[in-house]
């Protein structure tokens, strides 16, 4: 059977299904579950309508419950046992995790990459927004800073790659030493400084999604508090951080938000990289090093990474909630 075929098929079992998910559940509800009384046919009518929404929204809390909440609370049960399932340890993964100097390292250099990415592509993403708008040619470097959020986080690892080369004749860092005449070295294997390096791919991806979603956000300022900061005397600087800035907060919280979910998240780039070595492990890579071994500790770091990501989305959450207001 072709792909388009299949595709067609699908569609039409997926709209159908619930067409008749929807029709036969209201058919069950009136006419079996609460049929309408003669004495008093209002009482099952509203017993329905408040059922009703319950049912409608049964799909979608079905595929949830499959598919978000079922992994968590099975992956939690999981990492309560050996690698192998046999054997109950209770949170025996959880010490030795917490114990290992690698997790340690990996959890330290997690908070470094929180701290520095969101703030520093949030506030590269802003500056952008504004300066841009002010040039005749804004919507050209516009195009230009946001095209790396086409490209996927290993091919721009591989772009970065050739960046930082220990080669002078590739490197562009060691091809500046050279030119003073320092000698060539590798800047992933610095201590503690390659995991700036590697930050760097990240706030150079993600600067360009601030800068659309904050770009908009400052066009969205109502042009009279900006004429009557002129008015009262207000420099540029006075009426980008105290009237523009304030207006727009909601909106540099959410997009700092996802930045960092997407941040304790992030995997491709230091497995690309480094492949965690050099001390630029994170939890995600120290989990997939631990996945195909003899040991269960693969779970409790995902774990640990969903408890450190659920108090951001939560937050993330009630801001989009509060701007749609």
């Amino acid at each position: 059977m072709s792909p388009m075929i299949q595709g067609m098929l699908t569609i039409l079992i997926g709209v159908g299904g619930c067409v008749g998910y929807f029709f036969a559940s209201n058919l069950i509800l009136d006419k079996i579950i609460f049929p309408p009384q003669k004495k008093n046919p209002g009482k099952n009518i509203n017993r329905a309508n408040m059922v009703r929404p319950w049912l409608f929204l049964f799909p979608a809390l079905a595929a949830l419950g499959l598919y978000l909440v079922y992994p968590v609370v099975g992956s939690f049960y999981r990492s309560l046992f050996n690698r192998s399932g046999d054997d109950f340890i209770g949170f025996g993964n959880y010490t030795t995790m917490f114990a290992d100097d690698g997790f340690q390292t990996a959890l330290l250099n997690n908070f470094l990459w929180v701290l520095v990415v969101p703030a520093s592509a949030t506030f590269l993403g802003l500056l952008v927004a504004q300066l841009t708008d002010r040039l005749s040619w804004g919507n050209i470097a516009k195009s230009l800073i946001f095209m790396p959020m086409a490209i996927s986080f290993v091919g721009a690892s591989l772009i970065w790659k050739f960046v930082y080369a220990n080669n002078p004749d590739i490197g562009l860092i060691n091809a500046i030493r050279d030119s003073f005449g320092a000698a060539p070295l590798d800047p992933l294997q610095l201590p503690f400084w390659n995991n700036f390096f590697l930050m760097f791919i990240l706030v150079w991806i993600q600067t360009g999604f601030a800068m659309v979603i904050l770009s908009a956000a400052l066009r969205g300022i109502p042009e009279e508090t900006i004429e009557a900061a002129i008015i009262d005397g207000a420099n540029p600087f006075q009426i980008f951080f105290k009237i523009k800035v304030p207006q727009i907060m909601g909106t540099i919280v959410v997009v700092w938000t996802t930045i960092t979910i997407l941040v304790l998240k992030v995997f491709d780039i230091v497995y690309t990289m480094t492949g965690g070595n050099f001390g630029t492990e994170i939890l995600p890579s120290y989990m997939m090093s631990y996945m195909f071994r003899d040991d269960g500790r693969a779970t409790a770091v995902a774990f640990v990474i969903m408890i450190i990501v659920l108090p951001v989305m939560i937050w993330n959450i009630r801001q989009a909630r509060q701007e749609m207001k």
